[in-house]
Order: C-alpha cells, then sequence, then structure tokens
C-alpha cells in the first residue's frame, strides 16, 4: 500500500504564493502520474494539475501561467507552486499518484490541505 503526506497548506492574500508538497511512501511497485486535485464547496472536484513519469504536465486553465508542478522520481514526490492567487483557488488541495503493477492500476490519495485566499 502507498500512502500520501501533503503539506504546505495555509492562508495567503490575494496575488501571494504557497507551495505545496507531498509526498508517496510504503510498498510502491511503481508511481506513474502524480497531481493535485482540488474540491470547493460547492464545486466539482477538479484536476489542477498533473505530471506524468517522463516529465509531461498538464495543468487546468484556470491556473496556467500561474501554478507550477514538479517531481523528484528518486524520491516519489511532487510539489505545485502556486503564484498569483485568486480567491477561487481557495479549496481544499488533495494529492493523487497511480501505480501499476502486472497490469493492475491502483490510485492513491492523500488526506488534503487547505489553501485559503483571502483579499
Amino acid at each position: 500500500q502507498v500512502q500520501l503526506v501533503e503539506s504546505g497548506g495555509g492562508l495567503v492574500q490575494a496575488g501571494g504564493s504557497l507551495r505545496l508538497s507531498c509526498s508517496a511512501s510504503g510498498d510502491i511497485p511503481k508511481i506513474n502520474d502524480m497531481g493535485w486535485y482540488r474540491q470547493a464547496p460547492g464545486k466539482q472536484r477538479e484536476l489542477v494539475a498533473a505530471i506524468g513519469s517522463g516529465g509531461s504536465a498538464y495543468y487546468a486553465e484556470s491556473v496556467k501561467g500561474r501554478f507550477t508542478i514538479s517531481r523528484d522520481n528518486a524520491k516519489n514526490t511532487v510539489s505545485l507552486e502556486m503564484n498569483m492567487l485568486k480567491s477561487e483557488d481557495t479549496a481544499v488541495y488533495v494529492c493523487h499518484a497511480n501505480s501499476i503493477d502486472r497490469a493492475i492500476v491502483s490510485d492513491y490519495w492523500g488526506q488534503g490541505t487547505q489553501v485559503t485566499v483571502s483579499s
């Protein structure tokens, strides 16, 4: 089993920055994709950013140019640098990873970390 632990959430003023980090530990056959989802009250959970094992990245249109995702494959960690934060970025951010073992794909989720952006 794999456990994901997030850190870096908090309260920040609009226009400010935060850096979220997520570390995977446990029995890990292979980590493929890692990324960040967010869930805000009254809204559907959305994928904010993701990065593949080869380094290809995806960003939601709402965060392009403001957020940067990166990973360290050796340490099984993923980070999200969040700049120029807006009120609409307020949400619980959840780390996600998937793995594959003998053609079996598994999904892993962190507990989530609160990001609150105030004006």
